[in-house]
């Protein structure tokens, strides 16, 4: 989705990285622990991001526990997404549909080893259905319905899905910042 004139490398290109821990309060914390930490870990620009679903009526929850709401241990993804979406649907059995608002959230980071370079938020609005509908995406896909498109996530195609989704939105506000950064790092290079 970022495109341009940038050769992207992912942490599977490196060898004895070690996984930080997702261990922040919010979105943010977590995007900026994770940028910081493996632009550390290998010497180079990086960007990260964390995000997942925010459910009014339940507090915030799922929040920045998303992966992990239910305290799924299953290497299959699909099952862990499976029970998360069901616990959300269960704990909110018996909310009236226009108290079932939520939003998907979407925080990008790019940081150098030194320092945080840029960060950006994404966000798409919806609302959680009673039962999930489509068998596109994955994770809370399939139970959040967007008003606008009269479809869940999970009913989405690719392309339409980038174009409006919480990642989109924050990777649309990140795009001109990187090239903002890039140009200034360019003119620096020439004029040192």
């Amino acid at each position: 989705m970022l495109g341009g004139d940038i050769d992207w490398v992912g942490l599977s290109d490196f060898t004895n990285i070690t996984e930080i821990e997702e261990d922040g309060a919010t979105f943010a914390a977590n995007a900026r622990k994770k940028a910081l930490g493996y632009a550390k870990a290998t010497g180079l620009w990086t960007l990260a991001d964390d995000s997942g679903l925010v459910v009014d009526a339940l507090g915030g929850q799922p929040g920045v526990k998303s992966a992990r709401f239910a305290g799924a241990q299953d290497k299959d993804r699909k099952i862990i997404d499976h029970k998360n979406f069901e616990k959300v649907l269960e704990m909110l059995e018996g909310v009236p549909k226009e108290k079932r608002t939520a939003r998907f959230v979407c925080c990008l980071c790019l940081a150098s080893p030194e320092k945080v370079l840029v960060e950006t938020e994404g966000i798409l609005e919806g609302e959680i259905l009673t039962e999930p509908m489509g068998e596109n995406g994955f994770g809370y896909d399939p139970i959040f319905w967007i008003e606008k498109c009269e479809k869940t996530v999970a009913q989405l195609g690719s392309e339409q899905k980038n174009a409006i989704s919480h990642r989109g939105n924050a990777i649309f506000k990140l795009k001109p910042l990187i090239k903002r950064l890039l140009a200034g790092f360019i003119d620096a290079a020439q004029d040192g």
